[in-house]
C-alpha cells in the first residue's frame, strides 16, 4: 500500500512561534526528496525546513518515502549498497505527479540525486518551475568504508555521480552546507552555488532547555549506526571511562556489533531506533552529545544538542567545525587526542566555564537556524520571480 500524503506538522510544532520577519505568505515550495524525514540527517533537514516555511505562511508538499513500524511506503524498494537498513526507492509516476500539479509550486527543491529527486527535477523543468537542489552527501567518500559492498558501492557512486551531474545542469542553484562541500559540488559539474546553513526543530527552539549537570555523566551518540560515525570511539571512551554513562541511538549496518558491545560493557547502553518527536527529550536527558564521525558533512545532530544547551564533542572531520559561530561553542577532537581524552579534559573544567560554552552554543544555533530559514526565503522567493517570468 502506498502512502505519499503530505508530512504534517507535529502537534507540539505549533507551541513554538514563527520567527519574526519571515513572511513566505503565498509561496508554494514542493521538496521531493529520497531520504525519509525519519531515517537520516537529510530527511530531518528537510522535514524542519518545511515545519518553519508553513510557520511563516508558505504552502509546503514534502514528497518522499515514508519508514513506519519497519516498513517502507513509496513505491518499489530497492537495497542501499552497504547499509540494509536503508532502501531507495523508485515513486508511482502518476500519484507524485498529482501531488505536484495540484500544489503548481513556485520552486521545487530536491535534495538527493536518487529516482524521487530526479522525478522532481523532471517536473521542474516540463513546468518550467525553478529547481533548487540540496547537496549534503559526497558519496565517494563513503565508498571505502564498506570494504564488503565494494563493487556495488562503487557502480551505485557512479550512478550518483551521474545524477547529481544532471541535476545540477538544470538548477538554478546549488545549494552545499559547507564550503567544502561546495567545492566538491563544483567538482562535478554544478555552476551556480550557495552555502546554506542548516534549520532546528521549532520545539528544540521553543522549551526552555534543562540546565547541566555538576559533572559529566551521561554522553549521548545518536545518528546511523555505519562505518562513518567511528562508533569505535564511543566503545572505547565507554571502557575508559566506567563512571559516565554511554548510549547510543539510531540503526544502521553496525546494529548488531554495538548490540555486542552494550552487552559487554555496563556503561554503555543501547538506546535503539529514537522517533523524531523523542529526539529533543533524549538529548535533554544527557550532558553531552559526542559525533566523533570520519566523514560528515555537517552534523544536524550537533547543533540541535547546541540548541538544548548541551556540551557537545565532535571531530575534525564533521563540517559543523568550519561554521566560526558555531566553532566557539563545540569541543573539537584535537590531533592525537581521543574521545575519551576530549571527555576527560571537560571534566577538569570549572563549572562555570563548562556553562560558559553551552550558553554559547545554544546562541550560536537559535542564530544559524535564523539566518538559514531568511537565507532559504530569499533563495525560495527569487525562485517564485524566476517561475512567475518563465
Amino acid at each position: 500500500m502506498l502512502n505519499l500524503s503530505t508530512l504534517e506538522p507535529s502537534a507540539d510544532a505549533d507551541e513554538a512561534p514563527a520567527i519574526r520577519g519571515l513572511d513566505a505568505a503565498g509561496l508554494r515550495v514542493a521538496i521531493v526528496s529520497d531520504a525519509a524525514p525519519e531515517r537520516n540527517g537529510v530527511g530531518a533537514y528537510y522535514r524542519d525546513l518545511a515545519e518553519h516555511l508553513r510557520a511563516a505562511g508558505a504552502q509546503v508538499e514534502l514528497v518522499a518515502p515514508r519508514f513506519r513500524a519497519g516498513r517502507w511506503y513509496g513505491g518499489l524498494t530497492l537495497p542501499l549498497p552497504g547499509d540494509p537498513t536503508q532502501k531507495i526507492l523508485v515513486p508511482p509516476l502518476s500519484l507524485v505527479g498529482r501531488r505536484l500539479r495540484r500544489l503548481a509550486p513556485h520552486a521545487i527543491v530536491v535534495p538527493t540525486p536518487g529516482p524521487y529527486g530526479l522525478l522532481g527535477m523532471h517536473f521542474a523543468g516540463r513546468k518550467r518551475t525553478a529547481l533548487i537542489v540540496g547537496f549534503h552527501t559526497h558519496f565517494e567518500r563513503l565508498t571505502d568504508l564498506f570494504p564488503g559492498w565494494r563493487v556495488r558501492a562503487r557502480i551505485a557512486q557512479a550512478c550518483l555521480t551521474f545524477s547529481n551531474r544532471l541535476l545540477f545542469a538544470n538548477s538554478q542553484l546549488v545549494l552545499a552546507n559547507t564550503q567544502e562541500m561546495v567545492e566538491i559540488a563544483r567538482s562535478i559539474g554544478a555552476v551556480n552555488l550557495d552555502v546554506m546553513g542548516t534549520s532546528i526543530p521549532r520545539r528544540f527552539l521553543a522549551d526552555t532547555a534543562p540546565p547541566l549537570n555538576p559533572e559529566v555523566r551521561k554522553v549521548l551518540f545518536a545518528g546511523r549506526l555505519a562505518p562513518e560515525k567511528n562508533l569505535d570511539a564511543i566503545v572505547e571512551a565507554a571502557r575508559r571511562l566506567p563512571q559516565i554513562e554511554f548510549q547510543i541511538a539510531g540503526d544502521g549496518p553496525l546494529r548488531d556489533w554495538v548490540l555486542a558491545q552494550a552487552a559487554d560493557l555496563p556503561n554503555l547502553r543501547y538506546v535503539g531506533w529514537v522517533k523524531r518527536r523523542q529526539m529533543l527529550s533524549l538529548i535533554d536527558g544527557v550532558d553531552c552529545l559526542a559525533l566523533p564521525s570520519k566523514v560528515e558533512s555537517f552534523g544536524t545532530i550537533a547543533l540541535e544538542a547546541m540548541a538544548r544547551g548541551r556540551l557537545v564533542v565532535v571531530s575534525a572531520h564533521c563540517g559543523i567545525t568550519s561554521w566560526e559561530p558555531l566553532n566557539r561553542g563545540l569541543f573539537r577532537v584535537r590531533d592525537g587526542e581521543t574521545l575519551a581524552d576530549v571527555l576527560m579534559r571537560i571534566g577538569g573544567l570549572d563549572r562555570a566555564l563548562r556553562e560558559r560554552k553551552a550558553q554559547i552554543a545554544r546562541t550560536a544555533a537559535r542564530e544559524m537556524n535564523e539566518r538559514n530559514l531568511a537565507h532559504w526565503l530569499e533563495v525560495l522567493t527569487r525562485g517564485q520571480a524566476l517561475t512567475a517570468h518563465g
